[in-house]
Parts: C-alpha cells; sequence; structure tokens
C-alpha cells in the first residue's frame, strides 16, 4: 500500500508561459474566481480548474482556461488558497526545469531540497483536506444550483490533481460536491489505493515517466486499480521523459516538452467534451 505518495522540489520547477489571459474575475460562492466563457455563454458543460499551489492567478493556468473555453467549456478558477499560493518565485528559485536541473551539482541538488520542507510544510498544513475539500465542495454546490449548469467536470494538477479524483468519488443523494467527470494530471500527495477504491465517475490522468513524486511502482499501482474498475469509464496516459508538472507548467523551448503540453491539455479537453455531453 502506497499512503500519502508526497511532494518535492520537483513540483516547484517549471516555466511562467507568455499571452495575456481574456476571462473575467468574479465572485462566486464567496470565491475570487477567474471565468473563462465559450462564445456561445452556454453553461452546459461547466469545468472547475482546481490549481496548483500557485493558484488561481498564475498566467499559465488562465491561459489554460482560455483554451478549455475555447472548445465550448464553460471554465472557472476559484482561489481555493484563498489568497494564500505560493509566489511564482519558487518556479525558479527552488529548482529549474528538468535540462537545467540535470546539471545541478550533488550540492546545489541537497541545499534545494532542503528548502523544500520550510518552503511547503506550513503551506501544506494550512490547506490540509480537512481545509481544502470542504472549499472545493461548497462550490461544486454553489454551481449546481447555478442557472443553466448543467454537467460538471473537475480539472486538476499537482495539488489540485488529487481534489479532482476525490470529486470523482461516489456521493450518496444529498451529499456535498461530486462531478459528473474529472482529469488530474501529475496529481501529488496521492493515497494509494484509498484515493482511487471510491471512484465511480469517469476519470482521465496524466503522468510523466519521470514524475519523482508519482514512480513507476505507484503508477503500476494505479494502472492495476482502475483497470478492475470495469464499470467505470477510465484512461491513463504516460508522457514519455515528462517530470511533474509538465501539463502546466512545460518549457516551451522545448519543442519534445511543448508537444506534451500539448497532448495533455487536449486530453482533458477531449475528455471534458466527452463526459459532460
Amino acid at each position: 500500500m502506497t499512503d500519502g505518495v508526497g511532494m518535492s522540489s520537483c513540483c516547484l520547477s517549471g516555466a511562467v508561459h507568455e499571452g495575456k489571459p481574456t476571462g473575467r474575475v468574479d465572485q462566486i460562492g464567496g470565491l475570487q474566481t477567474y471565468i473563462a466563457e465559450p462564445k456561445t455563454g452556454s453553461k452546459e458543460k461547466t469545468v472547475v480548474i482546481i490549481s496548483d499551489i500557485f493558484g488561481w492567478e498564475f498566467t499559465n493556468t488562465r491561459l489554460l482556461a482560455d483554451e478549455y473555453a475555447r472548445a465550448g467549456l464553460y471554465t472557472y478558477i476559484p482561489d481555493f488558497h484563498e489568497g494564500d499560493s505560493l509566489p511564482l518565485d519558487f518556479l525558479q528559485n527552488i529548482e529549474p526545469p528538468l535540462k537545467k536541473r540535470e546539471q545541478l551539482s550533488v550540492t546545489e541538488k541537497a541545499t534545494n531540497a532542503a528548502a523544500i520542507p520550510t518552503t511547503l510544510g506550513p503551506w501544506l498544513v494550512k490547506h490540509r483536506e480537512a481545509v481544502s475539500r470542504p472549499l472545493i465542495d461548497g462550490f461544486i454546490n454553489t454551481l449546481r444550483m447555478t442557472p443553466g449548469t448543467n454537467k460538471i467536470g473537475a480539472v486538476g494538477f499537482c495539488w489540485g490533481g488529487r481534489y479532482a479524483i476525490l470529486q470523482a468519488h461516489g456521493r450518496t443523494e444529498g451529499s456535498v460536491g461530486g462531478v459528473d467527470a474529472a482529469f488530474a494530471a501529475h496529481p501529488s500527495l496521492l493515497a494509494v489505493p484509498g484515493d482511487f477504491d471510491p471512484v465511480s465517475k469517469p476519470l482521465s490522468l496524466a503522468f510523466g515517466t519521470k514524475d519523482s513524486l508519482v514512480d513507476e511502482k505507484t503508477r503500476g499501482q494505479i494502472l492495476d486499480l482502475m483497470s478492475k474498475k470495469t464499470d467505470v469509464e477510465h484512461e491513463i496516459q504516460f508522457y514519455e521523459d515528462q517530470v511533474h508538472g509538465f501539463a502546466l507548467r512545460s518549457d516551451w523551448s522545448s519543442d519534445a516538452d511543448k508537444k506534451a503540453m500539448d497532448e495533455a491539455t487536449r486530453q482533458g479537453i477531449e475528455w471534458m467534451t466527452k463526459y459532460l455531453a
């Protein structure tokens, strides 16, 4: 059994993308929220993006929401961190992308690793499941009561990836939260099998083969668990030589990394489009 697959400095690496988000900001269910609307304005297919540790204002995440909207999905990025996301400085200051990280000396790598508990420890305690899950459940319920909203999907990355999986769990009548489909890219802090046994809604997963947070053994366990769920639609895609964070923070100067990110984006959009229909 694997319990609580952790979070390393890999979670803090990546690149900030260029571009200007085209959505708007509003308050939904008491949370500041970025909203990207499709041209039709229809909420028939609604997506909630649960961000990584860098939060709802991260340009990469907002640009991704705009892509989902262009595909016809009404997309929200709520501030589930309530103004306490980690600063973007950590993207480069804690650890650079893979091609630079491989050039670091043993001493430099050790220095980076030692900084992780100080950086992430207190933040993860503050935003533990007992605090964050009720916020996410409540937001989903608010959307359920929003006129025009039909089916809802959860899309999560890294820290948010696990919560997207949790939203795909079965719910009893009258319970809070729960979506109609979920997509999680490089989820972290996973409990295996605990997070996957209760999954009852269509679930799509994307992992990099060099993800240091979810190793090959754990990925194999997840694959085995989901393969036994013959009554639950699911897919698991593995992206060769991609590290944790690739689907949101890939280095666009690398053709291979950009291609992997584009394919993961397509994976999520196609899953939502199919199962929110």
